[in-house]
């Protein structure tokens, strides 16, 4: 695994219940502020093997930004089980909801490289 995917798999983790972090934003903190799409892979390719709360990452618009029917409508339930409100049109109030990591809670467990 590289230091980028190492990172990003560790920002992911450490997303609090409640809250939620854009593909930008994590591949900002993780050290390549253009690397969203990146980002996506990774999350995608990723997520059932590290066991990753995929739910909690959406668009920089807050955005659910998941291609299929079936994965934005569990999205949607997974986010609004943890209080999250995803208004009618699917979209977040990044400005209630965002994680900011400085800001708010420290990350969690690390994974290894």
């Amino acid at each position: 695994m590289t230091p980028f995917t190492a990172d990003v798999v560790n920002i992911i983790r450490g997303i609090p219940p409640g809250r939620v972090m854009t593909y930008g934003g994590i591949a900002e903190r993780a050290g390549s502020p253009r690397a969203a799409r990146q980002v996506v892979r990774i999350l995608h390719s990723m997520s059932g093997k590290h066991d990753l709360p995929w739910h909690r990452v959406i668009n920089a618009k807050g955005e659910i930004a998941i291609g299929s029917d079936e994965g934005r409508f569990m999205q949607r339930a997974l986010l609004e089980e943890e209080g999250v409100y995803v208004n009618p049109a699917g979209v977040v109030d990044l400005a209630e909801f965002r994680f900011e990591p400085d800001r708010d809670l420290p990350y969690g467990k690390n994974v290894e490289s």
